[in-house]
């Protein structure tokens, strides 16, 4: 994103925390490297469990992709459940199923102020073809006890305020809230239960020693730890290049308005359910705050935000919501979300005390939540399944060149959105 201009998060959060450095030669039963949502959300677990924890990061917890989403806690993953079921086992199924229920829980549990509501989630369907899958989608989670339904085109209206959908369906299990407070308060959380988080040298160097690990710093600092978790998703660099090019780091852009006026609000969004859409390459929308409202999508693959990304976005903001046009666009920032090959979660064991986890493909607040508090419990008692079994890391043919292949990618998914009805 532009560092210049800040996102519409980062204008509107509560003040970052002040953390140390590291220094010195630190010990812990756990390191983790990156304090996003999967990172403080196993220090948080970890801790509560009695174990000594050191988070660490270059950046202050929600600088990557935990501030910058757009703070949809959407359940489940790219997948459905029939199929969820057969790649992973039933237990995964129930577990992604919780994922926004788990989420919202440790919100509660620990008092963290980020304005979550459960308002449920639509995905509307701008095509017909797309009507058979949502409607096998919702009876899937039905019979698995969800509460979800079909919505018809009126219905799908009432809840959006857009007429541009032919369909879809409500999740009620989903809802919103503010992804950069949200990453501040699960830090403020694992701070209080024990957790020291540690900000602004690199992990230069990850080396055996003993029966452990020691993480050295680029500051000089050092961390023994008997486990390591790593949890740098979208933003893992050159100290696991095998990790790294095992992902495709996406550039997530949005927008946001001006505070909408009295009329609008009644009329866009007026139960401020979160809205995405089913194409290969949709977007994604909602209300956030001081009345805005916001739209995401994908752009580039590049690190700089492109003009022309951001002007796609504001098009599709205004083909959905004509009466919009007049409103200016006073926010636009990005941030990289992990993509995979198959675009399912991976969870990584390399070596024995080495935990990765990545890839969550846009469904990161909820999953990436659940997925840390669980390897927390995992680490805490290895006789506490995992929800993901372990993976290979595989990493992609000729990954230097993901910008090229990934934005073809992009263009063949677009134009077979195009070509469907």
């Amino acid at each position: 994103m532009s560092h210049t201009i800040p996102s519409l998060w980062a204008a509107t959060a509560r003040p970052p925390l002040t953390l140390p450095p590291p220094e010195g030669d630190m010990r812990a039963d756990v390191a983790i490297i990156g304090a996003g949502y999967t990172g403080l959300a196993a220090a948080l677990s970890l801790c509560r469990g009695g174990a000594s924890v050191i988070v660490l990061d270059t950046q202050a917890p929600g600088f990557g992709a935990s501030g910058r989403n757009g703070g949809q806690v959407i359940p489940g993953i790219k997948i459905d459940p029939d199929e969820i079921d057969t790649v992973f086992g039933e237990a995964t199924t129930e577990f992604v199923g919780k994922t926004a229920e788990t989420t919202f829980a440790l919100i509660e549990a620990e008092g963290i102020d980020c304005e979550a509501s459960r308002d449920g989630w639509v995905q509307g369907s701008v095509k017909r073809a797309h009507l058979g899958l949502l409607e096998r989608r919702v009876r899937q989670w039905q019979t698995r006890g969800a509460d979800v339904d079909l919505l018809t085109r009126d219905e799908v209206r009432a809840h959006t305020g857009t007429a541009i959908f032919e369909g879809g369906w409500l999740d009620r299990r989903a809802g919103r809230l503010h992804p950069l407070n949200y990453a501040t308060g699960l830090a403020q959380a694992a701070l209080a239960q024990g957790a020291d988080i540690r900000v602004g040298a690199a992990a230069t160097l990850l080396a055996r020693e003993g029966q452990g690990w020691r993480v050295s710093l680029a500051n000089g600092a050092s961390v023994l730890a008997g486990q390591v978790i790593v949890a740098t998703n979208g933003y893992s660099g050159a100290l696991f290049p095998k990790l790294r090019a095992s992902l495709v780091p996406a550039g997530s852009f949005q927008v946001a308005t001006a505070p909408l006026p009295d009329a609008l609000l009644q009329q866009i969004l007026p139960g401020r359910c979160v809205v995405s859409d089913t194409r290969r390459v949709g977007n994604y929308f909602r209300i956030g705050p001081e009345n805005r409202l916001m739209m995401g999508g994908r752009g580039t693959f590049s690190d700089t935000p492109a003009d022309a990304a951001y002007a796609r976005l504001i098009g599709n903001l205004h083909r959905i919501f004509p009466e919009t046009r007049g409103l200016p666009i006073t926010y636009r920032w990005t941030g990289r979300v992990a993509m995979t090959a198959d675009h399912l979660p991976h969870v990584h064991q390399p070596l024995p005390g080495l935990t990765m986890a990545a890839g969550y493909n846009g469904r990161g607040v909820a999953l990436s939540s659940a997925l840390g508090t669980a390897i927390g419990g995992h680490l805490l008692d290895g006789a506490q399944p995992l929800p993901f079994r372990f993976t290979d890391i595989r990493p992609l043919p000729v990954h230097a060149l993901h910008p090229v292949y990934a934005t073809l990618a992009i263009w063949y998914y677009r134009l077979c959105d195009a070509l469907e009805t």
